[in-house]
């Protein structure tokens, strides 16, 4: 991705965002500071952000703006809705606490959030036609595509996080988002990438919800054309398995030909745990006792500017129960490895119950110096008034260990389902994963996209 000459830095924020900034009273003229706006003051980027792109936000929020909706398309470049931003962690201490985990790292969860605020910024500002007696789109995140951390991050040293639009559909943008860091010994400038990824968004009507068409997209370079043909290669592909789930399910959802044999495998030893415990496999665990849960009430703080929760909260918080679950189940510090494409298929509004649980759904040991652990988080929206509860997201998330605490003795334990419904979850997403680097993968340029691949040829950190 080609650098922004002048990144947006973020600052740490230290200071309450409500000190000098006036008084708001509602029945005056006076607009509502950029610091009460949603999302303002949970996360240095999102200031940021925010801050840097006031002009669109201004009109998204407006509520006196009763315009009509764009309905000029422009022909936008990649690089009028470029935006780079600059982790400052060589200098501000402040900032460098903000983002520090327990072991001199850099907390993934809130850099997944600050990747889709960044995202969506850049989306909107490539949706915006910067006329202000018309109303702009609303910009939803439909999916992010699989992100694989290739390297690891430190909190010590600056971070850059880029993002351009690839590619744009009729109401479809997809956003290229990159993680860089370099280090004193980094001397070829493509090995600072530490994870790529594609985000997704739709843009609707701002009152009707429908989908509406998409500015254009000129690329100017031979990079920029390139990705856009990458674009469409992906936009195909998700095509493809869209219209895969819509046939399977049409066919009843699974397909039975040699999979009950794969079930009875898969549940064998489950029924050694539940029947005979004495005589079960102590080098195994049950699905159901790596469970963890936790669950909280989404607040107006936590909203974007269409009043929805965050999708980057979402993973953020997903992400975080994922780190917990592999480090109950291991004993040690897990090291992240990926998180697979994750669709968001539907909405959290401020107010709802939202409960995350997760559990280990299998472990790959074949090879012993980097095993992997299989993390499914599923976000539950629960309306206890109507006694309801329905999945609003399922994440995917994998761990590793690292090489000094197997060789300390560190074992990891096989992970099995003992009811039918576990055994076809383990199997489903197997066969994805399977999919995924078979189908989806070039791997020639394993590198580049930070393949599955990849991660399982390296040595673990």
């Amino acid at each position: 991705m080609s650098q922004d000459s002048s990144p947006i830095r973020v600052v740490s924020t230290f200071t309450s965002p409500f000190e000098n900034s006036p008084p708001f009273d509602s029945n005056s003229s006076f607009r509502k500071p950029l610091s009460l706006w949603p999302g303002m003051y949970h996360s240095p980027v999102t200031n940021a952000l925010w801050e840097a792109r006031s002009s669109i936000f201004e009109r998204l929020l407006d509520p006196t703006n009763d315009g009509p909706p764009q309905s000029e398309l422009l022909t936008k470049t990649p690089s009028q809705s470029r935006i780079s931003i600059l982790y400052n962690f060589s200098s501000d201490y402040i900032l460098r606490e903000q983002y520090r985990d327990p072991w001199n790292e850099v907390r993934i969860g809130k850099l997944l959030e600050d990747l889709d605020a960044l995202a969506g910024t850049i989306a909107v500002k490539h949706c915006s036609n910067d006329d202000s007696t018309t109303r702009p789109p609303l910009v939803v995140t439909a999916s992010v595509d699989k992100m694989v951390l290739v390297k690891p991050l430190s909190v010590d040293t600056d971070l850059k996080v880029s993002g351009s639009v690839t590619w744009v559909g009729r109401s479809s943008i997809e956003i290229q988002m990159e993680i860089t860091q370099s280090r004193g010994d980094c001397s070829n400038p493509s090995n600072s990438i530490a994870l790529t990824a594609y985000f997704t968004f739709v843009a609707c009507d701002s009152k009707t919800l429908k989908p509406v068409p998409v500015n254009r997209l000129l690329p100017e370079t031979d990079q920029e054309k390139l990705r856009l043909e990458e674009g469409e290669a992906r936009d195909r592909v998700r095509k493809r398995k869209r219209e895969e789930k819509r046939q399977e399910f049409e066919k009843g959802g699974h397909n039975l030909h040699g999979e009950v044999g794969r079930l009875k495998a898969l549940l064998a030893e489950g029924r050694v745990f539940c029947d005979m415990p004495a005589l079960a496999n102590r080098d195994s665990i049950l699905l159901r006792d790596t469970r963890l849960e936790n669950s909280l009430i989404c607040q107006p703080q936590q909203r974007n500017l269409y009043g929805r929760i965050f999708g980057g909260f979402l993973m953020h918080r997903a992400f975080e129960l994922a780190f917990s679950t592999a480090y109950a189940f291991v004993g040690q510090m897990p090291s992240f490895l990926e998180v697979d494409h994750v669709d968001f298929l539907r909405p959290v509004d401020v107010g709802d119950f939202l409960r995350f649980k997760s559990c280990v759904l299998y472990t790959q040991l074949e090879n012993p110096l980097q095993p992997f652990i299989n993390i499914e988080v599923e976000a539950h929206v629960t309306r206890p008034e109507l006694r309801t509860s329905e999945v609003s997201n399922t994440f995917y998330f994998t761990f590793t260990v690292k090489q000094d605490d197997l060789r300390n003795g560190l074992r990891i334990r096989n992970v099995v389902p003992a009811t039918e419904e576990e055994a076809r979850r383990v199997l489903e997403r197997m066969d994805a994963e399977n999919s995924y680097f078979v189908k989806d993968v070039d791997k020639k340029k394993v590198k580049t996209n930070g393949s599955f691949g990849e991660i399982k040829a390296r040595d673990a950190n």
